[in-house]
């Protein structure tokens, strides 16, 4: 008698559960095929977290090969302009320090009394992928590229997420003396909640570049002032070596102005 209604009880949570996808599916599918892509972006669009300032405590882990750290720290962000970054590993010591602009990367090392002035291709070398402001910036916020053609996405379902893929992203040029610059093309995934059209997940890699393969994947999405952003990230950074990036977010602000201080002590050394 017992195995008869567990039987039951199965096949009744099986008839359920196909029915739920079958309910599914057709809603998410209909919008693809009455506006294809464009409805899919636009959506994602409306619902990126739109702010001028953001700040943000933070706990974070960086694991490469057998090696791993801990630490914890801050980051503020002035919208398409400026990334501030504070880290302290331990006792509540700050021992990094960053500045991101749009062309140029510095930092202090307090433990070593060393700083760097530079630009991007630190950061591109130390993640082992292209990285630039707009791509740093969107990733940090669970938000899309900016700065990148928006003409070229497919739409499909995958797993009950809508899912946009794209075969040929290019970067689009703001600057003339950009003009000679090699282009940068990316394939890219992007994963949405069907529901709240949040980024889920997304990876990136660059044309050519075969063993150079970013993904993000974002949780725990946390309402404030009417929006939504992820309180949980976690990166994979795959080139020559791959790279696991975890950050969780607390006590996070929106548009309140702050500053950004940075300055360099004169006995620091510099790194070339």
């Amino acid at each position: 008698m017992n195995r008869l209604f567990t039987a039951i009880l199965l096949l009744g949570s099986a008839i359920l559960l196909m029915s739920s996808c079958k309910s599914t599916r057709p809603l998410m599918r209909a919008p693809l095929k009455e506006e294809g892509p464009e409805y899919l972006y636009s959506r994602l669009k409306d619902n990126e977290l739109r702010f001028d300032w953001v700040s943000a405590k933070f706990d974070a882990s960086y694991t490469e090969k057998r090696n791993s750290s801990s630490f914890k720290g801050q980051v503020r962000v002035r919208k398409d302009s400026l990334i501030w970054v504070s880290i302290t590993p331990a006792l509540g010591i700050e021992m990094f320090r960053i500045i991101i602009t749009t062309d140029s990367v510095k930092y202090v090392n307090r433990f070593n009394k060393e700083y760097f002035l530079g630009d991007y291709a630190l950061v591109s070398r130390f993640l082992q992928i292209h990285i630039d402001f707009d791509i740093l910036q969107s990733l940090l916020l669970g938000n899309d590229f900016q700065f990148y053609e928006t003409n070229s996405f497919r739409a499909s379902i995958d797993n009950q997420n809508y899912k946009l893929s794209t075969t040929g992203r290019r970067k689009i040029r703001k600057e003339a003396e950009d003009a000679n610059a090699d282009p940068i093309v990316l394939l890219q995934n992007i994963w949405l909640d069907s529901e709240s059209f949040k980024i889920k997940k997304v990876d990136v890699k660059e044309y050519l570049k075969d063993n150079r393969k970013l993904s993000a994947n974002y949780s725990d999405f946390v309402g404030l002032e009417n929006q939504l952003y992820p309180s949980a990230l976690k990166f994979n950074i795959q080139g020559e070596n791959l790279i696991k990036i975890k950050i969780n977010y607390s006590k996070v602000t929106l548009d309140e102005p702050m500053t950004f201080p940075f300055s360099i002590p004169e006995n620091y050394k510099r790194i070339r």
